[in-house]
């Protein structure tokens, strides 16, 4: 199969010498042949260079051992093949040494000028060649793509794989590398992959820029690589998230997926293969306003969860009563907005952003619709300056509303941050917070589709238990599965039936007392359990969401590892750790069993 391309697809699919079929599913690693066509390039731009160099290094050579020369005695002797060759390497390369093995005839000593001179012209060409082909745009692309082949087959750790690093994905990275997780990055633009290279991270992060909708830079960004844990398309194009969905799904169903789109349409398709997080940030924004107005307790439960650990308390808000809303803005966030407020059975007028043009002061900017007796109003056009001016007006108007607002640019968050709206929509903020919940702590997404509808009372009494651990500050999450790899010293109490969840989180050091943590929820197969309390009985294969301080996340894990320790925690029994301690407690046990009466 002459033809690399269709070589390529050859392999990608998986069809075997025998025509026994496609293997779709199949991913190809790099082989040495790949990794070597650098190589190859620079032979195929320097032939030229090249056969020119060794056509007038061989001639010289020849040269020298066809005219006749003299020895020290004055009689003819011609040079060999050996001290001809090992002339022109010195001569030639410009080092010198001197006439050998005799003094060169005069014949000989034309011959030799003749050769540098010809050496010279060789080298300046090959040198201008080689520069020129070190400043061709398509040799560098071939150099870098080799590098960044090469850094992704050496990794070792599990890596996140995202696609497209704009303001959602330079956030998503930063977030996942403070969790001392490895990323591997591609996207179509030069300067935003030249930005990757200049970031802050705490370990090398490969970056490719191409066309991820090329299943073939897929590959090569170590989709098949088996450390790759999760693929994130957070590209500006839904054409470019759909098929990096689509290859995703198809080349490795097993990895979780996670697609930005702004379109239901294409949420729609990619959702036809296989089950991927489709984050559409502007209907998420919809269902997080109605849970604000409807449980603000649970909406600032949800918000703080999502930031990530460190993250500070968001304020409670206070929702509005019943009236009309007044939405100002066009396209798809007001068609999502205006959909979900409705599905909550508000009252919503559209105002379009043209009809939004005059003195700031006067009501009558906003069109028609009179503020005074409006109680809510979304300022969502695409333009951050113009949501400002918006909700200025706005409150001028009527400062008792209840005002959310659209960010575009991250870059203006003190200003958003000074106007103080009641709720703040950030396209690149939702998407990365969705996509952080789900793959940081994947047992975190499904208490927070779980949990609005367990009240917001119960929500008040979660911030509480958490506020108690860390302050204001969100503490540390982690899932712990009681499977016989993360959890071998409790297996046996977890098979009596008699395990407890207040006795598993007891202090290593003394029992009696329990560690801070708060138990978020407890999955048993398909079936979760929010918040259980101390009674509720644990068993083998259970998954449980904590929150706490690494310090009791550290007094957990001796617990679920060392026998002596879990033996001690579950049971209250002082185990010996060493060999020596056990022997002599099982002696001394005997001895006391012999004792007479």
């Amino acid at each position: 199969m002459a033809n690399p391309l269709l070589a390529f697809w050859h392999h990608l699919l998986g069809a075997d010498d025998r025509g026994a079929g496609l293997h779709p599913r199949r991913v190809p690693r790099a082989s040495s042949t790949q990794a070597s066509e650098t190589i190859f390039l620079v032979l195929r731009r320097m032939r030229a260079p090249l056969i020119l160099l060794i056509s007038i290094f061989a001639i010289s050579v020849l040269g020298l051992t066809l005219i006749p020369g003299q020895d020290a005695a004055g009689r003819p002797s011609r040079m060999g093949f050996f001290d001809a060759f090992y002339f022109m390497s010195y001569t030639a390369s410009t080092i010198g040494f001197g006439e050998i093995p005799n003094s060169f005839t005069y014949g000989q000593r034309m011959w030799v000028t003749i050769t540098i001179y010809l050496t010279v012209i060789g080298w300046a060409y090959a040198i201008g060649s080689l520069f020129a082909m070190v400043q061709d745009r398509a040799f560098r692309q071939a150099l870098a793509l080799q590098q960044f082949r090469r850094k992704v087959s050496r990794l070792q750790e599990p890596f996140l794989l995202i696609v497209g690093y704009g303001q959602t994905g330079e956030l998503l990275g930063h977030a996942f590398d403070e969790l001392g997780r490895r990323l591997v990055v591609i996207d179509i633009s030069g300067d935003r992959i030249d930005d990757l290279q200049l970031g802050s991270y705490r370990a090398d992060v490969p970056g490719l820029v191409a066309d991820a909708r090329d299943p073939g830079h897929l590959v090569i960004a170590g989709l098949g690589h088996p450390s790759c844990e999760a693929v994130v398309a957070l590209t500006d194009d839904d054409e470019a998230n759909l098929a990096v969905t689509m290859t995703a799904a198809l080349l490795r169903p097993d990895l979780p997926m996670v697609a930005r789109t702004s379109s239901s349409t294409t949420a729609e398709r990619m959702r036809a293969f296989g089950a991927p997080l489709v984050v559409n940030p502007y209907d998420v924004f919809g269902d997080h306003l109605r849970l604000a107005l409807r449980a603000p307790s649970s909406y600032r439960l949800l918000t703080w969860l999502e930031s990530g650990p460190g993250a500070e308390m968001p304020a409670l808000g206070q929702p509005p009563g019943s009236g009309t809303w007044v939405v100002c803005g066009s396209g798809s966030v007001v068609s999502e907005l205006t959909s979900d407020m409705r599905a909550e059975g508000l009252d919503v007028a559209i105002v379009e952003p043209g009809a939004a043009i005059g003195d700031a002061a006067e009501p009558a900017a906003l069109g028609e619709t009179d503020l005074r007796h409006a109680i809510g109003f979304v300022a969502g056009t695409d333009n951050d300056t113009t949501n400002l001016s918006l909700v200025a007006a706005a409150r001028q108007a009527n400062p008792s509303l209840f005002i959310a607002a659209r960010q575009n640019r991250p870059a203006n968050n003190p200003l958003f941050a000074a106007m103080s709206p009641d709720a703040l929509l950030v396209p690149t903020d939702v998407v990365a917070h969705e996509a952080y919940a789900l793959l940081s702590t994947p047992l975190l997404r499904r208490f927070l589709s779980e949990m609005p509808d367990r009240g917001d009372e119960w929500a008040a009494g979660m911030i509480d238990r958490l506020s108690r651990l860390g302050g204001r500050h969100l503490p540390m999450l982690w899932k712990v599965a009681l499977t016989a790899g993360e959890a071998p010293a409790v297996q046996s109490w977890l098979a009596s039936g008699r395990a407890r969840l207040g006795d598993l989180i007891r202090e290593p050091t003394e029992r009696a007392e329990q560690i801070s943590v708060a138990v978020l929820l407890v999955l048993r197969g398909d079936e979760c359990t929010l918040a259980p309390d101390d009674d509720f009985v644990l068993a083998a294969d259970d998954e449980i969401l904590f929150a706490g301080r690494p310090t009791a996340h550290r007094a957990l894990e001796s617990t679920l590892l060392l026998d002596t320790v879990g033996e001690y925690v579950v049971s209250g029994r002082q185990v010996p750790s060493s060999w020596i301690w056990r022997r002599l407690a099982r002696d001394s046990s005997r001895r006391d069993v012999n004792l007479p009466g």
